[in-house]
């Protein structure tokens, strides 16, 4: 019982030595932006060393809960990595202090990988982070009478207990320690959880200032056009305001346009990058003829346009949230690639993959031949009429319609490198599809799985989506597909666009199977096989059990 005893306040000590640790560091990467956050730069590396088979299983498995899980099992291992060696220091000091070393080591390579770091300033808050979480550690092993502390010369012996009073809280030491006085184990929890309380303050702390900073490029933002940079640009070709006729007035229809806030949100990047607009270049490399480096005044110097289009993430389930329509603002692709000499007939063999590379690394490919062929893809700062959000890749990021965004939708862009088919981008590695045309795609908004109805006329909506096809038409079964029936279309918003739809449903008392199926400008109806997201993108019909009263 007491050897436990000994494990679980060593174990304690170590565990909140590093909560302390953590809080300062973080709380320091509030205040300093350039100063990585250790737990997400950790995270960040976990992530891209995974091995693809094994990443791709874990999204499948968990879904959206891949992210949180994996915080929460670094924290974990770390804490207990922290118990472990102030366990391990009753030991062997030099044991522990090895493997403190060692934990330094993996916070500054971890740190050293992040984007646009201050070396210095990171290197000094990492090792005062640690230097203190140990000291917090070292105070609490002494003060929980477990360190013994070798005086230079014997000490007499205590006289004889007079039996007087003791001081409250405190005990005598053990007999084999003589590393001052022992606090009792209430007066231990008091001091061990009074730490961590600082520690997870300034965790908390630091995270709202970081917010707060990344709040400064949010989506209420101007566009940065016009003499707002100090430069001559302006949108040259602008878009009028949605037809009325290309929204339908029904409960549950989610709106044309997705609101900058509740736009989907699919990240590899656990923080986003807070880049200097100032500093920011992109370059455009690779096979070319003409290499070249634009400066954010450079490329919206350029003619640029508004585009709506949707987006869709590889990931989403058949009537899934993962796909959003937004309004972009930005530079024709085709435009900054001409600039560097590219043409159509131009690309050979060595140009036919143009791959955008993150500020983080991240990496996506698809067919040079794509960003030529006459569709709006765009290097786009903008996004419904304001500036590019922070999360959704400020200062400038990708946007090809037709294709999913793990193939093309590079955030916080700064490369275009031209390059061959046998390159492999971040995903690709992973055992994701080469290709990623979106499939197309129906779902079901304004009714719910197991939603109880009441007989009478009931409307069934919601979207079809298949960019730079359009939509054609959408049916609508509710006898689980023995038969179909038209549902009213609104006006196409653009090809590149989701298109919305609305069937009136006589509903009859009984239970229901709903079903929804859409067909393409190019005359294919989407397919019932039914298919998970791994590899290639889901399929199949959305479909809901609903009861009839």
């Amino acid at each position: 019982m007491k050897s436990m005893n000994i494990k679980v306040r060593a174990f304690v000590a170590g565990a909140v030595g590093m909560i302390v640790a953590f809080g300062i560091v973080e709380l320091v990467h509030g205040i300093v932006d350039t100063v990585p956050s250790v737990l997400v730069a950790v995270a960040q590396r976990v992530i891209e060393f995974t091995p693809g088979g094994f990443a791709t299983t874990a999204i499948e498995v968990l879904g959206a809960a891949d992210i949180p899980v994996l915080i929460t099992m670094t924290i974990i291992l770390t804490l207990a990595l922290a118990g472990f060696l102030a366990y391990l220091s009753l030991k062997s000091r030099i044991a522990a202090l090895v493997g403190l070393v060692v934990l330094a080591a993996v916070a500054l390579a971890s740190s050293f990988s992040e984007p646009l770091f201050a070396p210095i300033p990171t290197v000094i808050t990492i090792l005062g982070a640690l230097y203190a979480g140990s000291f917090v550690a070292r105070f609490l092993l002494n003060s929980s009478g477990l360190r013994t502390v070798e005086p230079a010369t014997k000490p007499a012996s205590p006289p004889a207990s007079d039996g007087g009073p003791r001081l409250a809280g405190v005990r005598s030491k053990e007999a084999h320690s003589t590393g001052g006085i022992a606090v009792g184990r209430r007066n231990f929890l008091l001091l061990s959880g009074g730490a961590a309380v600082a520690g997870l303050a300034a965790t908390g702390a630091g995270r709202w200032l970081g917010s707060e900073g990344a709040g400064e490029i949010s989506s209420a933002a101007p566009l940065p056009v016009g003499s707002q940079v100090g430069s001559t640009a302006s949108i040259t070709e602008t878009l009028p305001p949605p037809l009325p006729e290309a929204s339908l007035d029904v409960t549950g229809m989610p709106p044309l346009i997705t609101p900058a806030d509740d736009f989907y949100l699919i990240d590899t990047a656990l923080s986003s990058p807070r880049i200097n607009v100032d500093n920011w270049t992109l370059k455009v490399m690779g096979e070319v003829d003409n290499p070249i480096e634009l400066s954010y005044n450079d490329l919206i110097s350029l003619p640029t346009r508004e585009a709506d289009v949707t987006l869709s993430c590889i990931s989403n389930e058949v009537g899934g949230g993962l796909v959003s329509n937004g309004r972009w603002t930005g530079v024709l692709l085709s435009d900054v690639l001409k600039e560097a000499g590219v043409s159509p007939e131009k690309i050979t063999s060595a140009s036919e993959q143009l791959v955008g590379r993150s500020a983080d690394g991240w990496t996506a490919g698809f067919p040079t031949e794509t960003a030529l062929d006459g569709r709006e893809a765009l290097v786009a700062f903008g996004l419904n009429e304001s500036e590019l959000p922070l999360k959704h890749g400020y200062p400038v990021r990708l946007v090809v319609p037709g294709l999913y965004g793990y193939v093309s939708a590079t955030k916080w862009l700064t490369e275009l490198e031209l390059t061959n088919w046998d390159f492999d981008a971040y995903w690709i590695q992973r055992s994701w599809a080469k290709e990623g045309p979106i499939m197309t795609q129906s779902r079901i908004d304004t009714v719910a799985e197991e939603d109880s109805l009441t007989a009478g006329t009931i409307q069934i909506g919601g979207v079809a989506w298949a960019p730079h096809r359009g939509i054609d038409r959408v049916e609508v079964s509710t006898d689980d597909g023995e038969t179909w029936n038209d549902a009213q279309l609104a006006a196409q918003l653009a090809l590149d666009t989701w298109r919305q739809y609305v069937y009136d449903w006589e509903a009859q008392p009984g239970e229901h199977t709903i079903k929804v199926r859409a067909t393409d400008g190019d005359g294919e109806t989407q397919t019932e096989d039914e298919a998970a997201p791994h590899p290639a993108g889901a399929t199949g019909y959305h479909t809901i059990q609903v009861t009839v009263a």
